[in-house]
């Protein structure tokens, strides 16, 4: 429609083992509009990868200009490697008419709600802090001090849940990507954070608690917030 405002981009943040990925797809499957960031990275390409289809693979001189040019609109180095969301995405996708969906961390999502105020921030959370650990140790593929880490981080993630727009539960997969569903359309009111979301996530801390040891420090807080001072705004 003429004049209509233009397709804000989705941001899916969760910790490891929330199926954030699995929910992200199935939305992509079932919503034409909806499609995925291609991130730019420094990493050299694995045999199986296409540019500009799993990754825009650049030089480290080209990454770092693309940050320095203000061109990308959430980065971080990841084991010596740069990973960022490269501006033109969203400006692509929103002359398309189209929903850009960034399946990214909380620091990345802490960044583009800096720069892109319009942007839909949506936490999925685990139906359960049990729930959460029997899935990373169903993976089997991490030793007891791997997982430790995990976790202890998966909390620290979970606490800022309460800083995005909207909170979904994937208890169950059909239901949680309807949800997502409704805040495309505008229609996710009751999925903003409120004090049963606040309950629900000190309860899902508390059970990831329970495995750790030692326990957290009373009164732990989450790092960082997205209230600290911003970078510049960006125009699409």
């Amino acid at each position: 429609m003429s004049g209509a405002p233009p397709a804000a981009p989705l941001v899916l943040s969760a910790p490891s083992g929330a199926g954030k990925t699995t929910l992200a797809n199935l939305l992509r499957s079932r919503n034409p509009d909806v499609v995925f960031s291609v991130s730019a990275t420094t990493r050299p390409p694995r045999p199986y990868e296409v540019d500009g289809k799993h990754y825009h693979f650049v030089d480290r001189a080209g990454f770092e200009r693309m940050r320095d040019a203000g061109e990308l609109i959430e980065w971080a180095e990841v084991h010596g490697n740069g990973y960022g969301t490269p501006l033109e995405n969203v400006r692509r996708a929103q002359a398309a008419g189209q929903h850009l969906l960034l399946d990214i961390d909380v620091q990345g999502a802490r960044q583009i709600r800096a720069r892109l105020p319009d942007a839909l921030l949506v936490f999925v959370l685990p139906p359960s802090g049990a729930a959460l650990v029997e899935r990373l140790q169903e993976r089997g593929t991490e030793d007891a001090e791997v997982l430790h880490r995990r976790l202890r981080n998966a909390e620290e993630e979970i606490r800022a849940a309460p800083e995005f727009d909207y909170l979904v539960v994937n208890d169950r997969l059909e239901r949680a990507a309807g949800d997502l569903e409704r805040i495309l359309r505008g229609e996710g009111e009751d999925l903003r954070a409120s004090d049963a979301l606040d309950e629900r996530i000190a309860g899902i801390c508390a059970e990831i608690d329970a495995r750790l040891d030692p326990p957290p420090v009373a009164g732990g807080q989450a790092t960082g917030a997205m209230t600290a001072e911003p970078p510049p705004r960006f125009r699409i």
